[in-house]
């Protein structure tokens, strides 16, 4: 039987909305990355570089943990009416900054709002569509990201050079009405969930998980701001902050990531070096080629591009490829590619390479993240037990986003100091690029305890493409 057609109508309204909302953050995170260099260069504190990219990712972990049992407890609405509203006042905020700290302050709401609304959109997801047209919007949302790094930095590095910076966080601001007035009323009529999942026994409740997030955040912005702050008072800083944090993590993450231990650990702990080698090395692409080698910020957000458009060709060979060759083999290699991708774009440093160089170098490092990224998740499902897949999920998605933002601290903390001493940002930027690549070799040696994947054995295969649409909106309410 047909469904009316005002409710597809409602659908369509809620999948617009959420598609565009996803675009949204997108085109904001790829912004960012290719104007930082001339919002610092206008208004200065280069120290304070790294903590543009760093308090949003912080923030987008307590976002993340705070929006799951919300969404359970009073439907998706008002914590996606939430989330949009801390990112456009975090958008303005960062737009008419007036110094450094005041941008950094926006970005950390941007963060927040940017992690509540995915768990909203997911939760959303799974109960307004049915299996074949959710894998349809899971894949839309993941391709929302294709168009922002085709034309995004390449636009944003336009912005900020031809009409100003501040233009890049506020020509957003108007369009999150829009993407609020099509998909909030689908929302809505959603309502809170028809009954609460039953709590798995032994598992922390959303309230002491939220305490747990804050603390991860708060240790972790120990460390970072400890790091870089040459003085003696910064070691009981950082030590103080690393202790807080791994005791969180240790109860966060699945027992043995920190140690790497076999099979689901490794695979949770080579998220995070991935993300930390690949992300944390990003954030300081644009900087190198528009203040060491003085290119502008439109050619700079041309490496971006160059890496979307890598990440994408080796997400489809993953597909295409992966059940064939193997999950962890594919994972390894592409963990291979953005070490020798980060080698290439590092060379760029030095006067005498091409500066197309890293645009190369940086298609490689995505290349192999497309190779390995996709595998890893779909390795860490295969191996969860059967309803445990949001928890394995959680966790993934918790290294990923603390692997970012450790990787852009560290880089950030590197550059305060050579700011602090008098140096150019070259040291700096050498420094974060070199903890990438430790970070990518780090994650080679890991591959090897990853769980091999039955896929490519010629064992009967379990519905991955199932388990994963199921885990994909559980994973984001687990954490």
């Amino acid at each position: 039987m047909d469904e009316p057609a005002e409710r597809v109508g409602q659908r369509r309204g809620l999948a617009v909305g959420l598609i565009l909302t996803i675009t949204l953050v997108a085109f904001e995170n790829l912004g960012v990355a290719t104007a930082m260099p001339v919002v610092v260069r206008d208004l200065g504190d280069l120290h304070l570089y790294g903590w543009a990219f760093t308090a949003a990712l912080l923030a987008s972990v307590i976002g993340i943990t705070v929006a799951g049992p919300a969404v359970d407890r009073r439907g998706p609405a008002r914590p996606f009416a939430a989330g949009l509203v801390l990112f456009a006042v975090g958008l303005a905020i960062a737009g008419t900054a007036s110094s450094m700290s005041v941008l950094v302050v926006g970005r950390f709401i941007q963060g927040l709002g940017a992690g509540v609304v995915p768990p909203a959109g997911y939760g959303a997801i799974g109960r307004a569509f049915q299996d074949r047209a959710r894998a349809r919007m899971f894949a839309l949302m993941s391709t929302a990201w294709v168009v922002p790094g085709l034309v995004g930095p390449a636009l944003s590095g336009v912005v900020a050079e031809e009409v100003h910076w501040r233009w890049v966080f506020l020509g957003i601001v108007p369009l999150v009405p829009l993407t609020a007035g099509l998909a909030l009323p689908a929302l809505a009529r959603l309502g809170p969930p028809p009954r609460a999942e039953p709590a798995t026994p032994g598992a922390a409740s959303g309230g002491a998980r939220i305490a747990r997030a804050v603390a991860l955040a708060a240790g972790a912005g120990l460390v970072i701001a400890g790091l870089g702050w040459l003085s003696p008072a910064a070691v009981p800083m950082v030590v103080a902050g690393a202790t807080v944090a791994v005791l969180q993590l240790r109860r966060l993450l699945p027992p043995g990531t920190l140690r790497a231990a076999p099979g689901v650990p490794a695979a949770v702990a080579a998220r995070g070096l991935q993300t930390f080698a690949f992300f944390g090395a990003e954030a300081y692409v644009t900087l190198a080629l528009v203040e060491v080698r003085g290119q502008r910020a439109a050619i700079a957000g041309l490496a971006l591009t160059a890496a979307t458009l890598a990440w994408t060709a080796g997400a489809w060979l993953q597909d295409r490829r992966g059940h064939r060759w193997g999950r962890r083999v594919l994972v390894a290699r592409g963990y291979v590619l953005v070490a020798l991708g980060l080698v290439v774009t590092t060379s760029v440093l030095l006067e005498a390479v091409p500066v197309a160089a890293a645009v190369a170098g940086w298609a490689i490092a995505g290349l192999g993240m497309g190779l390995s990224y996709g595998g890893l998740s779909l390795i860490v499902l295969e191996q969860a037990p059967p309803g445990g897949e949001g928890a394995s999920a959680g966790a993934l998605q918790l290294s990923d986003v603390l692997g970012m933002a450790l990787g852009t601290g560290l880089g950030g903390a590197a550059v305060a100091i050579g700011e602090a001493l008098g140096a150019p940002p070259l040291p700096g930027v050498a420094v974060a690029f070199g903890l990438g690549l430790v970070a990518a070799l780090t994650a080679c040696g890991v591959a090897r305890r990853l769980p091999q994947s039955s896929e490519g054995e010629g064992e009967p295969r379990q519905s991955i493409g199932r388990r994963l649409r199921s885990s994909a909106l559980v994973s984001s309410n687990s954490s």
